[in-house]
């Protein structure tokens, strides 16, 4: 994959259990990361990215009860 449209058709191609697949994987990729290099920028990005996702999420999912 080159570009972030490849990657939205892979994704959109995923079925629910595979996208949870992919996000565990991606979050034990980074998680691994950073122990190997402590203060890593891209991880530390990923899981601020992440953590601000879950939060919007959770909150969009608080709104439609």
């Amino acid at each position: 994959m080159s570009s972030s449209n490849e990657a939205w058709e892979h994704l959109g191609d995923l079925t629910e259990e595979d996208a949870m697949h992919v996000l565990t994987r991606l979050f034990s990729m980074y998680e691994e990361e950073e122990q190997r290099h402590p203060g890593d920028k891209a991880a530390a990005l990923f899981f601020r990215n992440l953590i601000t996702a879950l939060g919007q999420t959770s909150a969009c999912n608080l709104n439609r009860r």
